[in-house]
């Protein structure tokens, strides 16, 4: 299933808003690890600093990817069982157990998120080359985990009230 098929998934400013975060990452990366070759190894120019760039928008290309994911319920698919499942009951029951089984994994890691970002708060260090504040790419780790949080919660609450209806 993708967006457009589900009617509880729209289109909406956020998932526009990250699909176009993680193209403008995407064209970082090529163009930066495309400079960076072509720069060392057929103009021998100096290629300082780009790979920090491409670097951090790699990070965030990563995180926002993963968030597009998990905004459409593609992050974690385990298809196998839930085709196999004849009733809507015990089908709402699979959806319920994996949405908090994603739940737990999510708020683990928005965890250890926040234990990042209090650790790096003691410190005001930069990434080498160019300076660039360490927060930056930690940026992209906490819209990650602060966002996969909301969409985990989502699902627990829309599997649960699935599941009071009898699975419809």
């Amino acid at each position: 299933m993708n967006v457009s098929e589900d009617p509880l998934i729209k289109r909406g400013p956020t998932l526009i808003a990250l699909e176009w975060l993680a193209i403008a990452s995407s064209v970082v990366v090529a163009a930066g690890l495309a400079y960076v070759v072509a720069a060392r190894y057929y103009l021998n120019w100096p290629a300082a600093g780009v790979h920090t760039i491409v670097m951090v928008a790699a990070i965030w290309l990563y995180m926002t990817g993963a968030l597009i994911a998990s905004q459409s319920r593609q992050h974690l698919v385990v298809d196998y069982l839930s085709h196999r499942l004849k009733t809507p009951r015990a089908r709402a029951i699979h959806r319920f157990i994996v949405s908090v089984l994603v739940l737990i994994i999510v708020v683990a890691f928005a965890y250890w998120t926040l234990r990042m970002f209090m650790w790096g708060s003691r410190f005001s260090t930069t990434m080498a080359e160019l300076g660039i504040p360490v927060w930056v790419p930690q940026a992209a780790i906490g819209l990650n985990a602060a966002g996969s949080l909301m969409y985990a919660l989502r699902d627990v609450y829309q599997s649960l009230m699935a599941l009071r209806h009898g699975g419809h």
